[in-house]
């Protein structure tokens, strides 16, 4: 059984990526927007707050009620499904953190050769 993207994982992908352009204050510069993509559909959405307005960070809130697994008391969102994954896009292009904090650091360093295929398409 698949787990459930939760808010422990994001705080979790937010320490592991810290100080790089893999999160939010890393590569905004850089023209990326904050986005989650359900694998299962290559669906990409920015992330949003619960009145519609893009967040500046990741947020669940926001999401498509289908991508929604869990909600709290509070009907906040404290889980997606399991094939939600968290990003960003840039020029309608859908990046993992991985390959957002990969494409800045080749664009900084003038690298050659570097090719990432996008997660969703």
């Amino acid at each position: 059984m698949e787990r459930l993207f939760t808010l422990a994982m994001l705080r979790k992908e937010n320490r592991e990526f810290t100080d790089t352009p893999g999160i939010s204050r890393g590569n905004r510069s850089n023209g990326f927007a904050p986005a989650f993509c359900n694998t299962e559909t290559g669906s990409v959405e920015l992330s949003r707050f619960s009145n519609g307005m893009p967040a500046p960070v990741h947020v669940f809130d926001g999401l498509p009620e289908s991508w929604i697994a869990e909600r709290d008391a509070d009907a906040g969102v404290t889980a997606l499904r399991p094939a939600v994954v968290a990003g960003f896009v840039r020029d309608g292009r859908f990046y993992t953190r991985l390959q957002a904090a990969q494409t800045v650091a080749a664009e900084t360093e003038r690298s050659d050769g570097l090719y990432l295929e996008p997660a969703c398409s």
